[in-house]
């Protein structure tokens, strides 16, 4: 019997970004990168693994966004353009550095098979869906995938039970649109948590959730076996707490194993260091600025300036990526090593992480994975991969707490999301969502062009709520496009009222939002309904 288990879980979330009113829009990029980094490389991984006969179990989110923007046919057509534009620079790229840039020629070779498999994974294998994928993989027990808010929106900066009610039902029914059967789980996004919001998740059919360290340490009663169990809370629905030293030993600057020498350097790229810019401009956006093309030749090498970083060897980095994994094994056996005597029981480490840090920003992340799994399989039996339902089905009976109101970001509570920066949106976010129960409180029954406004009108809430607009503005990155994209739907769901309010709806503009913000074609807005 295992004297310990481990869930690793990876939060896979971007915001919903869809421009059909432009050909060519920057911000798109942000899903064809995380495919072609992150999604595809993760499925190529669990699928070997799986056809190699190893048994691995992971807990995985897929947001009602994301979701949504993999099923996208305009997405999925611009994502194959971008895929064999990068197919065609990586083909030059191996010509190129044969002859005048040998130190990157194996790197060349590797990007070249990388971004085929890419193409033939996605247009090939999965016809363009790679949720599919992710689905057979969880049919076949090796994935629980959970959901999360329906637009990753902040439920604790909500201004009424019916809105925060509302981004848990619709994310359930997305969900069942996408992997045919209700959540077992939810990640709640950004981990924030206030007490009293489990009821919604309840109602949902949800049996767990992930929170950070301190929702637990710090809940009510204190926890009798810390953060390795789960607490129970007054609605039943369980809630299992991040583990602070596995995060730690791969998010930290200084420790973490992304920060090695060997691994690929983030932020060089062949966007920025082609010397001959007409040869690159082809590949850039129409506005032929420079910018990363996904093609990076540099690793790490250390605390030396970008222009000294050293050639990246994808094999050494291979190298250092199954040593760590093996490192990351070892210390999580001691880890339950330690725990198990006086817990009572084996202990369950929660390890949640931005499913984008494996690939995207940890270019040796899915290899990482690739190679822990196999280890755990062969290498020992002190700790057994599970998911928290797992967990729960093994031990039903667990503490019952009120967990403490928490967030993960800088210093836990809200912070990130509502500061002087950000505080202006939600005076506008709030008027709306009482707008929006107002209407449905009106119009419990409708059908034809007002059905349509009232279900759009719900869009535009839902896309405005998204936490990613205030995340964005606080970090500085891409802010004038956050701002704008609050704006944006502040504004569409504010002439929707008033054209309700009104009774002149006009149908043109509406086909036109409708066009643009096509999230949740399966809505049904009396879900706000009083």
């Amino acid at each position: 019997m295992a004297i310990g288990y481990l869930s690793l879980i990876l939060h896979a979330h971007l915001p919903f970004v869809r421009h059909p009113e432009y050909p060519d829009f920057l911000e798109e990029d942000w899903l064809y990168e995380a495919i072609s980094e992150t999604y595809i490389p993760l499925l190529v991984a669990f699928n070997r693994l799986r056809d190699e006969g190893v048994k691995f179990r992971l807990t995985m989110s897929m947001t009602p966004p994301l979701c949504e923007m993999l099923c996208d046919p305009l997405l999925q057509e611009r994502y194959l353009r971008h895929i064999h534009k990068l197919c065609e620079l990586a083909e030059k790229e191996v010509e190129r550095t044969a002859k005048e840039a040998p130190h990157f020629h194996s790197a060349a070779l590797m990007y070249r098979g990388h971004f085929n498999e890419c193409r033939e994974v996605f247009e090939h294998k999965y016809r363009r869906n790679i949720i599919q994928g992710f689905r057979q993989l969880q049919d076949e027990g090796f994935l629980e995938i959970i959901t999360c808010n329906a637009t990753h929106g902040y439920l604790p900066l909500m201004s009424n039970e019916r809105v925060k009610r509302a981004q848990i039902q619709i994310a359930r029914e997305n969900y069942i649109k996408h992997f045919g059967r209700p959540p077992r789980g939810i990640w709640l996004a950004e981990c924030a948590f206030n007490p009293g919001d489990e009821r919604y998740l309840r109602e949902a059919g949800i049996e767990f959730f992930i929170a950070d360290a301190h929702a637990i340490l710090y809940g009510e009663p204190r926890p009798k076996r810390g953060i390795f169990a789960p607490a129970i809370t007054t609605e039943g629905v369980a809630v299992f707490a991040r583990d602070t030293e596995t995060s730690e030993q791969v998010w930290s600057s200084d420790i973490g194993y992304p920060g090695d020498p060997d691994y690929r350097e983030f932020y060089r790229d062949l966007g920025y260091d082609a010397p001959d810019y007409d040869y690159i401009k082809p590949y850039l956006h129409d506005d032929g600025v420079r910018r990363n093309v996904g093609i990076k030749y540099n690793r790490i090498t250390g605390k030396v300036p970008l222009h000294d970083k050293a050639p990246y060897v994808p094999e050494w980095a291979a190298g250092k990526a199954a040593m760590h994994a093996g490192n990351f094994m070892f210390n999580r056996q001691s880890q339950a090593r330690h725990l198990n005597p006086s817990l009572g029981r084996p202990p369950i480490i929660i390890a949640p992480y931005d499913a984008e840090l494996y690939g995207h920003w940890w270019f040796e992340g899915p290899q990482f994975l690739f190679y822990f799994f196999k280890k755990i399989h062969y290498d020992q039996d002190e700790i057994e991969l599970i998911s928290p339902i797992d967990y729960l089905r093994i031990y039903p009976y667990n503490q019952r707490q009120t967990p403490s109101a928490s967030s993960w970001g800088a210093e836990g509570y809200n912070r990130v999301w509502i500061n002087g920066q950000t505080d202006w949106m939600y005076l506008h976010q709030h008027a709306a969502e009482h707008r929006m129960v107002e209407l449905t409180r009106r119009f419990p029954h409708s059908d034809g062009l007002l059905k349509r406004a009232l279900n759009q009108a719900a869009r535009e809430l839902l896309l405005a709520q998204s936490s990613d607009w205030a995340f964005i503005i606080t970090t500085g990155t891409m802010a004038q496009y956050a701002v704008k994209r609050f704006k944006d739907h502040i504004h569409r769901f504010t002439r929707i009222y008033e054209m309700i309010n009104a009774n002149q709806i006009a149908e043109a503009w509406l086909a036109d939002v409708e066009s643009k913000d096509s999230i949740f074609q399966e809505i049904d807005y009396r879900v706000y309904h009083p």
